[in-house]
């Protein structure tokens, strides 16, 4: 014996709205991506920002130390305060420190006897608070 068919053909409910739905869960998840890149990129720029002032601080300090192995005779001189405001090579380099760095200060300790100099340059970003570079060296 044969099942009997019901002459009404069972039709499946009708969904409507589905692909609305899916074009909108991939939209925010889209959205959820290009917010993620937009702050990988900000993050980039202000690790780019650090560095750049830190090979500053490395280049200005090494560059002062060079002076000094040029001009052993005046090594007294660079000490910041007085001595350094009254010689010129050594004003200058602070000025260019002050104006190469945001917030740019130098301190510099040089013993005319020893020949070691200690050189702190310190920046500071409104981003990423103070930092220093400190140099110690022997010139002989």
């Amino acid at each position: 014996m044969q099942p009997r068919l019901n002459n009404r053909t069972r039709q499946p409910k009708r969904q409507r709205g589905v692909a609305l739905v899916e074009a909108l869960v991939g939209i925010l998840i889209f959205a959820f991506g290009i917010v993620g890149l937009v702050g990988l990129q900000v993050a980039m720029t202000r690790a780019q920002g650090s560095a750049k002032y830190r090979a500053d601080a490395a280049y200005l300090s090494s560059q002062a130390l060079g002076a000094m192995w040029a001009d052993k005779t005046n090594l007294a001189k660079y000490n910041t305060g007085d001595d350094c405001d009254e010689y010129a090579p050594c004003k200058d380099w602070v000025q260019k420190v002050a104006a190469d760095l945001p917030a740019g200060s130098v301190e510099i300790s040089a013993t005319a006897a020893t020949g070691v100099v200690g050189m702190t340059i310190t920046w500071s970003t409104s981003a990423e608070g103070t930092h220093s570079h400190v140099v110690t060296s022997s010139i002989n």
